[in-house]
């Protein structure tokens, strides 16, 4: 029995429960996910963003709606596809609501390229961006080495494409190699092959390889999809060594292809690439060595050949020594007969000059006699100056005795001199009290005073 109240309008009365907003929305909630537990959706992916948190949000849609998507960032990581906007994919997931805004939303829990002709397209939209940056330009390519002494090797340790590799390398020419085990196909290959070929890239030698070989077995365009992916390609564009991409068969192309420096239609022609036919190569040497010995016989034998015919032209060396020998002989003659001449010219001369050359004691004799009447005009002459100038300084000393002031005061004059000892030569040079000096004769003297006033001053 339901109570109505006595205030509602019969017209409104019901027996429908009354629900409040979230248990309604809480029951849709549920609804949906136990109808909806697991679905696949096709369409294409609209409006993709990641935010700080790692997690996707996304639109999936067709022609006539359009459904929010979301991929948790733990989930989002593992995926087998990036997603990247416009792309068309079959996500597989649950379908849920969001009851703080009213909406539906399904919950990706994988996702995959819808069919072949996708995939294609998203791989030559990801070769043009790549070509763009200059990754598979020709210029970027390294030289394979001849004889490489160490081979790296990244592929599947359990499958026949390291079998194939070994083999045609023991028959070829046997070398070290590296095994660098790693996932070929399905999640985490691609980061696999990428860490494999920087790790390779990162080692010291003399583990480091001079060659590495990127390689697996044919399959589909889904199964080489690690090869196709940009982290791939970008390790092996940073990579320092060479190398060799040997990715399914050889109608099968993959990105790794235009990146790498040589591409091989197999693994068993990327093995064939890397080291030469050792018995080709011994057969090599041995055809060489016998054209250099052959070679090296001939052109001894020119040799000798051309040595017999100038040693014919010279004549026979004895008789070419008596000939010199002879030359010799007349030559000495003729210097010692030259020479003889020659001393006997000079031999005459000096016997000329000696008899021109008289005795050193003539000589010191007449100089000696020389020196001594020198000596004695010099005597004379000093004598006869000496006494003229004696006469002259005895004439000038008078003259100055005469004219000195001493004789003057001698006759009973006296100098005056100021305390200074300079002479008072006229009357206004004096003052009363003033300190003078009094020069007699015999350079005498005595001291005064002045005590009276200076009279050219009082007629002043």
């Amino acid at each position: 029995m339901t109570t109505q109240s006595p205030l509602t309008p019969p017209s409104q009365r019901t027996n429908v429960p009354e629900l409040s907003v979230s248990e309604l929305a809480f029951s849709l909630k549920r609804t949906l996910e136990e109808t909806y537990g697991r679905v696949r959706v096709r369409g294409e992916l609209g409006r993709v963003t990641i935010p700080k948190s790692g997690h996707m949000y996304a639109d999936l849609k067709d022609n006539d709606a359009v459904l929010n998507a979301i991929c948790w960032k733990g989930t989002l990581s593992k995926l087998s596809v990036k997603p990247e906007e416009g792309l068309e994919v079959i996500c597989t997931g649950r379908v849920t609501t969001y009851p703080a805004r009213s909406n539906y939303q399904l919950i990706i829990e994988s996702m995959e390229l819808a069919g072949e002709g996708a995939l294609l397209k998203m791989l030559e939209e990801r070769k043009k961006k790549l070509a763009g940056e200059g990754l598979f330009a020709p210029e970027r390519k390294k030289k394979l080495p001849f004889l490489p002494e160490t081979i790296g090797v990244v592929t599947s340790p359990t499958g026949a494409v390291i079998r194939d590799i070994m083999h045609r390398l023991d028959e070829r020419f046997p070398r070290q190699v590296f095994l660098w085990p790693v996932l070929v196909q399905g999640t985490g290959a691609a980061e696999q092959i990428a860490a494999a070929i920087r790790g390779f890239n990162a080692l010291k030698k003399p583990h480091r390889p001079d060659v590495l070989i990127v390689a697996r077995g044919g399959g589909s365009l889904e199964d080489l999809m690690p090869f196709n992916e940009e982290v791939v390609v970008r390790a092996v564009a940073d990579c320092t060594i060479p190398i060799i991409s040997a990715v399914g068969h050889e109608t099968d192309t993959t990105l790794i292809d235009y990146v790498s420096d040589r591409r091989a239609p197999t693994p068993t022609g990327a093995a064939e690439m890397t080291v030469p036919v050792r018995l080709d190569l011994i057969a090599q040497i041995n055809d060489n060595s016998q054209r250099l010995i052959k070679s090296t016989s001939r052109l001894l034998s020119d040799l000798q050949n051309k040595l017999t015919a100038r040693a014919a032209k010279l004549g026979d060396p004895s008789r070419l020594l008596e000939m010199k020998t002879q030359q010799l002989d007349h030559i000495t003659q003729k210097i010692s007969s030259v020479f003889e001449r020659f001393l006997s010219r000079k031999e005459s001369r000096t016997l000329e000059l000696a008899a021109k050359i008289r005795h050193p004691n003539a000589l010191i004799a007449e100089k000696q006699r020389l020196l001594s009447i020198h000596i004695e005009s010099l005597h004379r002459t000093g004598m006869r100056i000496g006494k003229t100038e004696e006469d002259k300084l005895k004439s000038l000393a008078r003259t100055l005795d005469s004219l000195s002031f001493k004789r003057i005061l001698d006759r009973g004059f006296v100098v005056v001199r100021d305390k200074n000892g300079m002479p008072v030569t006229a009357a206004d040079q004096t003052e009363q009290g003033q300190n003078i000096q009094l020069q007699f004769k015999d350079d005498e003297r005595v001291g005064a005073v002045i005590n009276t006033s200076n009279p050219a001053k009082k007629r002043v």
